[in-house]
């Protein structure tokens, strides 16, 4: 889970979002507790740069450590040294791998291992086939040991109804419970049960979202083979025409308003980075009251984005109601997801007559 942890590196103007969690890294006989930090094109970096294959490596070659042993010294930088008494590890090494992989995933705005396990239990919940309760067993098992409790969000019953749901009848499930028809039963009402609690949300109160927040924080400077929630960004490549000119982003055209100088419009409007478009822009005079309409200049830049490219409304109609988590410096931080998340409902609304 990443909740607040977020963090990016530059690469030349791209900026890749990035988390961190503590782990402890060997040198000589003492365990140094410091940051692993994990970003969304598979870099890790903990004191030098590997990847999830030299991560592994490195665990089994005890130099990057979830523990240590009783007795063992242990330091933070410039902070304290201690020594391990009583040592408990709640992580294993294949546990850890297995959750940082989750975090590449999220940070990439993909499903993790727990998303591909509700997808495949919606399969076979919908065929009751073997086939599909066999590959719902596969995604289970691939659940770091560690966040199988937490997949359906369910306290009081965790997991249970899952394992004993992927499991073959006669078979013992992760927990050593064997599973039964009547077992079987009793997880199928389990998932009637919340699929009929859903429905009766269907007008839960405005604010209580439905769908999962989508996370665009990786810049992306190309357009994708496969157009996914990266076109929501606001440096995607997207031609966006506005009072008789075409700009390359909603960047530029979010710039070129904020000038009232028509020379420097142009050649923010030329200017292919859109780093390099703002700082163009502000060598300009600003547009009288800016300071009042910015807001409304990005929410007007991207009403145009989205009609003018239904395929990027398609992608954004089909994040339903969940917070739109944009990562950017300065006041975009939070206005950015908000304003793409109005532009939502104005395009639910326009294709429902509304």
């Amino acid at each position: 889970m990443i909740m607040n942890r977020i963090t990016y590196r530059s690469v030349g103007d791209e900026r890749i979002a990035g988390t961190w969690r503590p782990i402890f890294i060997r040198n000589g006989d003492t365990y140094f507790l410091t940051d692993l930090f994990i970003f969304a094109d598979g870099q890790i970096d903990c004191w030098g740069w590997t990847d999830l294959d030299g991560l592994r490596e490195q665990l089994a070659s005890g130099r990057i450590a979830t523990g240590a042993e009783a007795g063992a010294q242990a330091a933070a930088d410039h902070l304290a040294m201690w020594h391990f008494a009583d040592p408990q590890r709640w992580l294993s090494a294949e546990n850890l791998l297995g959750e940082v992989a989750d975090q590449i995933d999220e940070l990439n705005g993909r499903p993790d291992s727990t998303g591909r396990c509700l997808q495949a239990l919606d399969r076979f919940l919908a065929s009751r086939s073997e086939d599909d309760r066999e590959a719902l067993r596969a995604a289970y098992l691939r659940m770091p040991v560690t966040v199988r409790r937490y997949a359906l969000g369910d306290m009081d019953a965790k997991d249970r109804p899952l394992r004993v749901l992927c499991t073959p009848i006669g078979e013992r499930t992760t927990y050593g419970e064997i599973v039964t028809g009547d077992l079987h039963a009793e997880a199928h009402e389990y998932f009637a049960a919340r699929d009929r609690w859903a429905g009766t949300q269907a007008d839960r109160h405005p604010g209580e979202r439905e769908d999962p927040t989508v996370m665009l924080h990786t810049i992306h400077l190309e357009p994708a083979e496969v157009l996914g929630v990266e076109c929501l960004r606001n440096e995607y490549p997207a031609p966006i025409t506005m009072g008789g000119h075409t700009y390359p982003t909603a960047v530029h055209a979010f710039w070129a308003l904020s000038t009232s100088d028509e020379n420097v419009r142009a050649a923010v409007r030329d200017e292919p980075s859109f780093v390099r478009a703002e700082r163009i822009a502000g060598t300009g005079t600003a547009t009288p009251g800016w300071a009042r309409l910015w807001a409304t200049a990005m929410h007007r830049v991207l009403r145009l984005k989205f009609e003018q490219h239904p395929e990027f409304a398609d992608v954004l109609a089909a994040t339903g109601d969940g917070r739109l988590d944009y990562s950017e410096s300065g006041r975009w931080g939070g206005w950015t997801g908000r304003l793409l998340e109005l532009v939502r409902s104005e395009v639910a609304a326009r294709r429902a007559g509304f």
